[in-house]
């Protein structure tokens, strides 16, 4: 107007990720990640300004803002689908670590005006959400996170146009002497600046929706709803207020936080431990479904499937339990409680089976005529029967353990031949098979590659498998043992002390920490007291030394976490022998937990009853 003077322009948002085109500074955001959640509160508490503009429809605000009310506590917004006939409905979740939730949230505390900039004109039209995984925020910046998304625009359409001129009407009619942070979507950012180039006319919108209801979700509904994992969610709610330390809400900070707590419920429920190869393993394979996902970080179904395939299903429920704690979160509400599936709320999603397996009855039904467990008359009965006269294993654990070393021996005799394979072009034999991997990577010759694999000279003497090196002496009972037949190994081993934990009269239950077996039979003397071995610095070591020892082929299979120090290599070699490495983590965890257990008899006598006690 004439007379007035126009308002000064604002200074740009110092984040080279935001663009300020006059009086507007735009913020484009990926709707539902946290790391934007993160970048929109910094923005607006640094740069304040007076009016905060957010992609949501304008016909959803009051709901909205009701339900940002209500935060933490997380509500879902419901409202029938416009494309069904009346037999779908939309659910929308108000998240903490939602971009434009915290906008809002944030907005209402420095006292700005909140605009709802979708008009609701018609149906939102489908746009491409493939972002790249926003954790690239914490280490590349937001600037070249939004560069590199821009280079290449989405295709767009009449649709996607006159949306975001519907949008660029409702900007364009804001307060004309305030700053105005426009927080959008980064797929609909070019349409809408280019929308916001000419004047808009009105939209044909909608003045309200009918049938809009605001949920509370279960609890347990979290986990399968929201964009981000409810731990997650939770630990950034803890820490908003104080986003100077960023690294206390970062991705991998709170996956381990999730793993770690899964870890302590995990050894409450079973009484066993994830050893520090899981975790390492955990890591590993986590990384790999990302990998394989296009992400940088696992998200709340790949944490599970990792916990599964390296320890089991109960570890597995666990993680899947401390990823979906969200503790303000109840079911007593002000609102309608409502227990929502991911299918309602998402397409395509993935589904996994757990199947717990707890040591308690109380969870399912014994049937009827099942042979019950025996127990004690009086505390100590079982105990107060050992004589210390001698002690003998269970002969069906035997033929158990055995079977599996014989399983190992070929495993590690397969692991040295796969060492010496030798690769060819064929001429005139496919001798072991065809290489695949060499032949397409030399596809180019025209030539096909064979697979030839070298004999191995000698065979598996001695095993050595190493569940946990004791570092604290948790495992304190050592005792060495002779085979009673030809076919039976002599072993050496040490464990929990089993008479701590009585299943029968005079039989104890006691988990390994580690055992060496070695045939022929009857030849191992005590290894615990030897002399000989006093050189090594643990009990896997006294164990490998010992194995080495007595050993009467060639080769020396060795099982555990790490491999044994290099000394060790030279050590075999004077003796003509030869260290091979399984890693633990290659192993069937299934596996090494049925092995892992062990009975010790207290005297040959106990044999006869110990199928009623031991099952």
């Amino acid at each position: 107007m004439p007379g007035e003077i126009d308002p000064p322009l604002p200074e740009s948002l110092p984040d080279a990720g935001s663009l300020a085109r006059g009086r507007f500074t735009y913020f484009p955001v990926v709707p539902g990640r946290l790391e934007f959640a993160i970048e929109v509160r910094q923005a607006i508490l640094r740069d304040r300004p007076e009016v905060i503009a957010v992609e949501l429809p304008a016909t959803l605000q009051n709901s909205w803002m009701r339900a940002v009310a209500r935060l933490p506590e997380i509500s879902v917004i419901f409202y029938p689908d416009d494309k069904s006939d009346g037999d779908q409905a939309v659910y929308v979740p108000v998240e903490p670590a939602d971009p434009f939730t915290e906008a809002i949230r944030t907005g209402l505390e420095i006292g700005a005006t909140i605009v709802f900039a979708d008009p609701d004109a018609g149906q939102r039209p489908h746009l491409k959400d493939a972002y790249p995984d926003t954790y690239a925020l914490r280490h590349i910046g937001m600037a070249r996170y939004v560069e590199a998304y821009r280079v290449w625009p989405q295709a767009r359409s009449e649709e996607i146009s006159r949306h975001a001129a519907g949008i660029a009407w409702k900007l364009q009619g804001t307060d004309p002497f305030a700053r105005v942070l426009v927080v959008v979507s980064l797929n609909l950012l070019d349409p809408l600046l280019d929308a916001m180039e000419e004047p808009q006319g009105q939209p044909m919108a909608r003045g309200r929706r009918e049938g809009i209801e605001l949920l509370n979700p279960h609890p347990e509904s979290l986990a399968e709803v929201l964009a981000e994992y409810p731990a997650l969610q939770w630990r950034y709610e803890n820490f908003r207020a104080a986003l100077t330390e960023t690294n206390l809400i970062d991705r991998r900070h709170a996956q381990l936080a999730v793993l770690l707590a899964a870890e302590k419920e995990y050894e409450a429920h079973t009484g066993e431990r994830i050893a520090h190869w899981q975790r390492r393993l955990l890591a590993r394979y986590t990384r790999n479904l990302a990998l394989a996902a296009n992400d940088l970080t696992a998200g709340i179904f790949d944490l599970p499937v990792a916990a599964r395939s390296i320890a089991d299903d109960n570890y597995a429920w666990d993680v899947w339990e401390a990823a979906g704690l969200y503790p303000p979160q109840r079911t007593e509400s002000d609102l309608t409680t409502a227990k929502i599936s991911g299918e309602e709320v998402w397409i395509d999603t993935r589904r996994i089976r757990l199947r717990r397996r707890l040591p308690n009855t109380k969870q399912k039904l014994r049937p009827y005529g099942l042979k019950p467990r025996k127990k004690e008359k009086v505390p100590g009965e079982w105990a107060s029967q050992l004589n210390g006269a001698g002690i003998c294993s269970y002969p069906p654990e035997d033929l158990v353990i055995e079977d599996y070393g014989r399983f190992l021996k070929k495993k590690g005799k397969s692991i040295l031949s796969e060492e010496r394979v030798r690769v060819e072009p064929f001429t005139t034999s496919i001798l072991d098979g065809i290489d695949l991997r060499e032949t397409i990577r030399k596809w180019y010759e025209g030539r096909i590659y064979v697979r030839h694999f070298q004999k191995i000279q000698g065979e598996v003497g001695s095993i050595v498998v190493i569940f946990d090196e004791d570092r604290d002496n948790r495992y304190s009972y050592m005792t060495t043992w002779l085979g009673e037949n030809q076919n039976e190994s002599d072993m050496a081993f040490y464990s929990t002390f089993p008479f701590d934990n009585m299943v029968g009269p005079g039989m104890g239950r006691a988990e390994y920490g580690g055992f060496l077996m070695s045939l022929p039979a009857r030849r191992m003397y005590d290894v615990w007291q030897d002399p000989d071995y006093e050189f090594a610095e643990s009990k896997s070591e006294r164990l490998l030394m010992a194995a080495l020892d007595y050993s009467i082929h060639r080769h020396v299979v060795y099982v555990a976490a790490r491999p044994p120090r290099t000394i060790f290599k030279t050590m075999a070699s004077r003796l003509g022998r030869t260290i091979i490495y399984i890693p633990i983590g290659q192993l069937s965890p299934v596996s090494l937990k049925k092995i892992r257990v062990v009975h010790v008899l207290d005297g040959h006598d106990k044999r006869e009853i110990a199928k009623d006690y031991i099952w």
